[in-house]
This record gives C-alpha cells, sequence and structure tokens, in this order.
C-alpha cells in the first residue's frame, strides 16, 4: 500500500490456527506497515470485539469449531454493516465463495493461493474503509457550517462563501493519507491552503515546503530522497532528503505542473508504493508523511496533451482544492486591503493610512491578474511611500497602469478576439454568411467541394449559394 501511515482503525484476524494468525499478522505489517492489528481464535469472541473496538476490517476463516464463518459473516454484516469483511478459507470452492459475496464478503481467497493477494486484498479493502469514512465525513462538514479549526485559517483573509466552503473540504479531508492537489492562479494562496491541511491533520511531523520548478531529474531526485556518502562526486557525506526529514509531517510540492517526465516517474513510484531509495543506495526507505502538491497550471489539460503523466494526476487528484482568483472574490478585496495596510504599517514601523473612498472603486474595477499577492504588494508599495494621515492612490493607480500596459505588451501580436473586430460595424447575416463562404472558398483554394464539408453543408447546396449570388450581382450591374 503506497500510504505509509495506519489506518485509523484496528484490522482484526479471526481463524483457529495460531500460526496462520502470527504468519498473516508478520506479512501485513511487513508489506502494508500495518501495526494495529488484533488476532482471534474463538469465533464465539468477534462480535464482542467489534462492540469494544474500532474495528474496520475483519479476516475470517470460514472452518472453525463452535461457529461456523458463514454465519458469523452473516451476523457481522447485519450488526456492523460499515465494517469489511475478507474472507480467507482453505476451501477451494466457487459455490462457497459465491455465497459469501452474495452474504456482504469484501472479498474472498482460499489460503493456499499466494500470500502477496491476500495481503493486496487487504490494502484494497483499507483504502476503501478509508474513502468511505472521508465520504462521510465530507458530507457531514458540509451540513454543518461551522468550521471545528477556525484557527488553521486565520492567515486567509476572506469573506466570501467559496473560500468558507473550501476551509470545510480542507478540513473534511485533513486526516486522509490521500494526496491532496491544489490548484489556481499565481497569487492565490496555495501554500496557506497547504499550511492549513498540516494543522487540521494533526500530523506530528513538521510542514516541509519543496518547489519543484526547475528542477532536473537528479537533482529531484537528490532533493526528496537524500544521497549516502559517495553517491557522486562531491558527495562528501550523507544527506537526508526532504521526504525523510518530513517524517510524520507532510510534504508539500509547488509547482507540481513543471516537473519532467522522469521525475513524474519517480514521484508515482513514491506515491503508488511509499518506498524510496537515496542516491547511491540499495536499500529502500519508507515514506511516512502525506503529500500535498500545488499547481498554477490545468494538469487536467497537460495531461490531455500528453505533458504530464495521466497517472501520476489521477493519483495526485484523490483531494482536490481549487482556489478562486481575486477578481471572482472582489467582496474581499475591502477586506484585504485593510488587512494589508496594517501588516505595512507594522513591518515599516508607521502608522495605520486612512484609504481614500475613491480607491475601494478603483481596485473594484482593476482584475488582479497577480491576486491577493499583487493587493499586498501594492499596499506595501502604497504604505512605503505615505507620508500624510490620508494614503494616496497614486501608488496604486501607477501599479495598475504599469499591469495593464504589461499585460497589453504581452497580448501584442495575438490574433483579435472576435472575426470581426476589424470590422467597423458589426455585419447583417447576409453580410456575415457572404463573409463564411468567401473564407470557406479561400481556404479550400476555391475547391467548392472541399469549401461546403468546410461549411457543413453539400457540394449542391453551395453550388445554389454562388448561382444566386451571382444572378444578384448581374442584376444590379443590369
Amino acid at each position: 500500500m503506497s500510504e505509509s501511515a495506519y489506518p485509523p482503525f484496528a484490522v482484526l484476524l479471526v481463524d483457529d490456527e495460531p500460526g496462520w494468525l502470527r504468519t498473516m499478522s508478520l506479512s501485513l505489517e511487513r508489506s502494508l506497515g500495518l501495526t494495529n492489528l488484533l488476532t482471534c481464535e474463538d469465533p464465539r469472541e468477534v462480535m464482542g470485539l467489534l462492540e469494544r473496538n474500532e474495528i474496520g476490517l475483519v479476516l475470517l476463516d470460514l472452518t472453525m469449531p463452535h461457529l461456523p464463518g458463514e454465519e458469523l459473516l452473516r451476523r457481522i454484516v447485519e450488526a456492523h454493516p460499515e465494517v469489511s469483511v475478507i474472507v480467507v478459507s482453505g476451501l477451494n470452492q466457487l459455490e462457497t465463495a459465491v455465497r459469501c459475496m452474495q452474504a456482504g464478503a469484501f472479498d474472498y481467497f482460499v489460503k493456499t493461493s499466494e500470500e502477496d493477494r491476500i495481503v493486496k486484498g487487504v490494502g484494497r479493502a483499507i483504502r476503501m474503509q478509508e474513502l468511505q469514512r472521508e465520504n462521510r465525513e465530507i458530507r457531514r462538514r458540509f451540513l454543518d457550517d461551522a468550521l471545528e479549526h477556525p484557527e488553521a485559517f486565520d492567515r486567509i483573509v476572506t469573506a466570501d462563501a467559496r473560500m468558507h466552503a473550501v476551509f470545510r473540504y480542507v478540513e473534511a479531508v485533513s486526516r486522509s493519507r490521500q494526496p491532496v492537489l491544489v490548484t489556481g492562479e499565481s497569487g492565490t494562496g496555495k501554500e496557506l491552503i497547504a499550511r492549513a491541511v498540516h494543522e487540521v491533520s494533526g500530523r506530528t511531523g513538521e510542514l516541509v515546503p519543496v518547489n519543484v520548478a526547475g528542477l532536473d531529474d537528479t537533482v529531484f531526485a537528490d532533493t526528496l530522497f537524500g544521497h549516502v556518502r559517495g553517491a557522486f562526486t562531491g558527495a562528501a557525506e550523507a544527506r537526508a532528503g526532504m521526504v525523510e526529514r518530513a517524517g510524520e509531517g507532510t510534504l508539500f510540492l509547488d509547482e507540481i505542473g513543471d516537473l519532467s517526465p522522469a521525475s513524474q516517474v519517480k514521484l508515482l513510484r513514491l506515491l503508488q508504493e511509499g518506498e524510496y531509495y537515496p542516491l547511491g543506495s540499495d536499500r529502500p526507505r519508507w515514506m511516512r508523511a502525506r503529500v500535498v502538491v500545488a499547481t498554477h497550471q490545468d494538469l487536467a489539460a497537460r495531461q490531455a496533451a500528453g505533458t504530464f503523466r495521466a497517472d501520476l494526476y489521477y493519483r495526485l487528484r484523490a483531494h482536490h482544492v481549487h482556489l478562486p482568483p481575486l477578481r471572482e472574490r472582489r467582496g474581499d478585496i475591502p477586506l484585504l486591503l485593510e488587512h494589508f495596510l496594517g501588516e505595512a504599517a507594522r513591518e515599516l514601523g508607521k502608522k495605520k493610512p486612512t484609504p481614500p473612498k475613491q480607491l475601494a472603486g478603483l481596485l473594484a474595477s482593476y482584475a488582479f491578474p497577480g491576486n491577493v499577492r499583487e493587493l499586498r504588494a501594492m499596499a506595501f508599495d502604497a504604505v512605503g511611500a505615505h507620508q500624510g494621515r490620508v494614503l494616496s492612490m497614486e501608488a496604486f493607480r501607477r501599479a495598475i497602469g504599469e499591469a495593464e500596459v504589461a499585460h497589453e505588451g504581452d497580448r501584442r501580436g495575438e490574433p483579435p478576439a472576435s472575426p470581426f473586430a476589424a470590422l467597423e460595424r458589426i455585419p447583417t447575416l447576409d453580410e456575415a454568411d457572404e463573409l463564411l463562404v468567401q473564407e470557406a472558398l479561400r481556404r479550400a483554394g476555391g475547391n467548392q467541394s472541399l469549401a461546403a464539408r468546410l461549411l457543413g453543408i453539400t457540394p449542391s447546396a453551395l453550388s445554389k449559394r454562388l448561382k444566386a449570388r451571382r444572378e444578384a450581382e448581374g442584376q444590379r450591374e443590369g
């Protein structure tokens, strides 16, 4: 199983063979990192164990004294439908397997099967349990508007309903072991959300941020996984990577959309297997940290274009948080302005200035391509130049003017957004129809059959249009 943190529930193994219980317990601990394991040799004690412990999964033998396994399966399903049951039996009988699955078993394995198949089945069942619990938690959080950990979001200044919905979602998925993908334009606060995920998760380790933009594959591997002494020229001492430094905390990978294809493979393996190799080492180490990634790029579009691995994309977006740009939450602009003016005044040792009333209208009409980060920079620049009691609008006008000039420069050379942008007026329907026919003929090099296909009509229909146009022109000339 790819995630190394333990599930928030116990796994119960039920079998009257002590040797099998010991062997399977060791396999699950070694392969999946499970330590919250309970064993039971007497099936009559199982229902009591389920009442007294938080158990999410039961591995159940069918052939035991005192109480048949199929009868115990029926009782578990009826009394504890939220618990998954995997039947592990010495009977290789199709009819028995079908009956167990119909009775509500999650899966059925024969003891003589390869042990690895049983372990993988347990991993699937645990992931399914976790997803079901996360879905229940998400529904509960969205039915209750109140945040349980509002302090985790104190650094994010907002009164926007969509942002508060993001906060509730973060609380709902923060204790999950699955990765979290945070998307949004530059300057929207993706790192603040990553920190909130970490704080609400209750993890004992630290948040370790890594900006992976511009890292080639070797540097990426060395940064994340570290190296042993002598791994390469200049490696005089061993160095722990960021995965090890994160420990039981959170590993935050920013600008994940810029990863090279080779680095994408390494990250996918880390997420899938939960193991990694420091450079120069042939001994695997296990990741214990939760992974949060962020990007301003459209990963779905990059995945469709073939520049970002589809399997990694779907692995990363197990939980997805998208932050709206500032232009879509304009009601937050006055709140953010007040906050940043106070922050700037404290840092610069000045008295907080009073913004003029006209400033709100100026900022509300601006698109803020740099989002919250851009507004913060404007406020600090204005306070730095401020000398009177009322804040001057000049710094804001200058910043907005420079940004708009830069934006126009970026757009120079681009085709007009509208096909009629070069026309002095909007054409009539007949004129637009004529323009379309002329353009289709131009693109088709005069070939009427090809032009008709471009227009989505039959060649005969196009021929009739051209004939009617020639006749109309002849009448006008006559």
